[in-house]
């Protein structure tokens, strides 16, 4: 596959998405080919059967490679699930030489002291976002790099998910074939594909409702400062429907697309939709208005327990106030009348999130559908890791070639490459694990 292209590769509840992009010259993503099948084998986010959730890839994948006659290879992927959690921790280092202004190295020495904390069994550190820091106790420190200071402490948000489930994602792309080139928190990548800079300066909360789990993402002064995943998605709502109008399945998410409203007073009392009964048995009838109750009760079970999650994260003061309000994005967020019950239940202005704010002109409409987001997102991220991998290699090639004065400091460069993202660092270890373990 060509340098400059990215795959990201959504694996979801109800469905897989594989998805092709690559910049153009204005620095928009293009999408070149999508392909998307139906999720078997995953439940709220986590892989509970590799073989199916193995062909479901290489049937998205697949689809994606004849869309666009490219060959996938290397995949960036999102990972998510009822096992994710976080935490807020605060951690600091006294500097030997407080004559030096603190660099990266300071900060990375910061950083590695937070992956030293000890998680429950079988939990690993999936994040570790810096909020701000404080240099010799003086507070509100956006970037102290250039400063001077003896102590170094910084608050930081952890993102922290189970080992197994990471590995067992990691072992299903590698079993269809592919290379696993990235991981990324998928909240994160839904919120990089529809959220402006601008709103995430201000604060907003972005909530992506998927089939399994609803994703919540809060971003204040352009940091992240909240994540949560709530194991509840459009999946329960289609159960409800299922429960309460006694019809299978695929009838009551047809319903739920079609006819489905999160405001009852919507529908008037003489609404009915019949639906073909069961070999033989009589047509159902079942009138709107009950339809969207029953829809209408779950939605506000799953916004409100988002809504905790944001005044957990400290919404409610002054300083953490969300201006922006919430974005809504994930196939969820298509669902009628849903903008105005998150409105109602939270008093935050509210709009829906399509993934265009990146995309190229000419997208297709289907593309830029709230659906795709978290796939936008992963390509987004693929193309930065190139981006980022690129640029180190510049540097080492910059660094090797100068043969003047070697009295210097020879093992200098050396040191530069390393620095790479936490999550470069988990790739590599389920890498390694899945290569040691087969």
């Amino acid at each position: 596959m060509e340098n400059n292209i990215a795959v990201g590769l959504d694996i979801g509840t109800t469905k897989i998405v594989a998805m092709i992009g690559r910049k153009n010259e204005y620095g928009k993503v293009e999408i070149l080919g999508i392909g998307r099948s139906k999720s078997l084998g995953v439940h709220r986010g986590v892989v509970n059967n590799i073989t199916q959730t193995i062909q479901s890839i290489q049937t998205a994948v697949q689809e994606a490679e004849a869309a666009s006659e490219l060959k996938i290879e290397n995949v960036t992927v999102g990972i998510a699930g009822q096992h994710i959690r976080s935490l807020q921790h605060s951690d600091y280092i006294t500097r030997p030489n407080s004559e030096l202004v603190i660099d990266e190295d300071d900060i990375e020495r910061l950083i590695n002291q937070v992956h030293k904390l000890v998680m429950l069994p079988g939990e690993e550190i999936i994040h570790v976002l810096p909020q701000e820091y404080k240099v010799d106790g003086q507070a509100e420190i956006k970037a102290p790099i250039g400063m001077y200071g003896g102590r170094l402490e910084a608050n930081f948000h952890v993102v922290v998910g189970q080992v197994s489930s990471i590995r067992n994602v990691g072992r299903c792309i590698k079993s269809a074939g592919l290379n696993l080139e990235g991981i990324t928190l998928e909240p994160l990548a839904s919120a990089n594909a529809v959220l402006s800079q601008e709103e995430k300066e201000a604060g907003v909360a972005l909530i992506d409702i998927g089939g399994g789990t609803t994703d919540l993402a809060v971003f204040k002064d352009g940091i992240i400062r909240h994540t949560a995943v709530i194991p509840f998605g459009g999946n329960v709502i289609t159960e409800d429907i299922k429960e309460g109008c006694s019809i299978i399945e695929k009838q009551a998410e047809l319903l739920k697309i079609k006819f489905g409203s999160a405001w009852p007073g919507e529908n008037k009392e003489n609404e009915i939709v019949s639906i073909p009964g069961l070999r033989g048995r009589d047509p159902k009838e079942i009138t709107l208005k009950n339809l969207s109750k029953i829809i209408h009760a779950r939605v506000v079970e799953i916004v409100e327990q988002v809504y905790v999650e944001i005044k957990n994260y400290g919404h409610e003061e002054q300083k953490k106030k969300l201006i922006a309000g919430i974005v809504l994005t994930g196939g969820g967020a298509q669902l009628k009348h849903l903008k105005q019950l998150v409105e109602y239940i939270t008093g935050m202005d509210t709009r829906i999130g399509y993934p265009n704010e990146h995309l190229a002109g000419d997208s297709d409409e289907e593309i830029t559908s709230p659906l795709y987001a978290t796939a936008v997102g992963l390509v987004m991220d693929g193309l930065k890791r190139q981006e980022r991998k690129k640029a180190e290699i510049k540097e080492e090639q910059a660094e090797v070639t100068p043969l003047e004065e070697p009295d210097e400091e020879p093992e200098q460069p050396k040191q530069k490459p390393e620095r790479r993202s936490f999550l470069d660092k988990l790739t590599e270890r389920v890498k390694d694990f899945l290569d040691n373990a087969e």
